[in-house]
């Protein structure tokens, strides 16, 4: 699943791929292929990116616009 808005937001918010995936615990060429769609998100580093961005899963997920639905 390409997740184009984690590309999006992590540019937005001025940071590189290697600081999220430092804060998923995880490796730049990890995090790199979420971000590409070559492999699929685990759920807990969703639920822990849309927490980061203050954000929904749904957002993350192209399942809704609203960026800040809460």
């Amino acid at each position: 699943m390409y997740l184009k808005r984690l590309r999006t937001l992590r540019s937005s918010a001025g940071l590189k791929q290697t600081e999220i995936a430092n804060i998923l615990g995880i490796q730049q060429t990890v995090y790199s292929r979420y971000e590409r769609g070559f492999q699929t998100i685990p759920l807990h580093f969703l639920v822990k990116l849309a927490d980061f961005y203050n954000t929904s899963t749904d957002y993350l997920l192209n399942r809704t616009n609203k960026k800040n639905p809460y």
